[in-house]
């Protein structure tokens, strides 16, 4: 996680101190909610986000609210939702789709299905059919992974961010 402390850091949150306290710790370190990796050169990336949220063109996109609103397409059996790296908008948004057995849905079919009904910064500039997920020993999907499958696939490169 990308932490950060110094002098333009906040001092808390307005009568908040639970979630002060969850932002700042002990010695001062404000905790970003940003994963981030560094290059050779000192770049600090930003690789994805703690609780998953998708920044797109300065707008914060919610996964699970695209994922819950695919979800009630008939022919969708289950459906994630990640960020990837763009040039223009900072990142844009992939959903992975598994469709019911013997169901039919094109990419076009699934952005209308969107258009007009959720913000249209939200609608999913690509869409991956798949029959599974990455998952962990436990069951839980790996979206991480996703994200470095949905990059190597669609051609992308990480995006220098500080």
């Amino acid at each position: 996680e990308l932490c950060t402390r110094g002098y333009s850091v906040m001092l808390g949150y307005w009568e908040n101190e639970q979630g002060t306290a969850a932002a700042i710790d002990k010695n001062g370190w404000m905790h970003t909610g940003d994963i981030a990796v560094m290059d050779e050169d000192g770049y600090v990336n930003i690789v994805g986000r703690i609780k998953d949220m998708i920044v797109r063109g300065g707008e914060n996109v919610y996964p699970r609210e695209i994922e819950e609103y695919l979800m009630a397409n008939d022919a969708i059996e289950a459906v994630q939702v990640t960020g990837v790296p763009d040039p223009r908008f900072g990142e844009e948004i992939v959903a992975w789709v598994s469709l019911k057995d013997g169901a039919i849905l094109t990419e076009e079919e699934v952005k209308a299905f969107c258009k007009d009904k959720i913000a249209h910064y939200k609608v999913p500039r690509y869409i991956r059919f798949s029959e599974d997920f990455p998952m962990t020993v436990t069951g839980k999907v790996q979206k991480f992974k996703m994200r470095e499958i949905s990059i190597k696939e669609l051609g992308l490169k990480e995006q220098n961010t500080a």
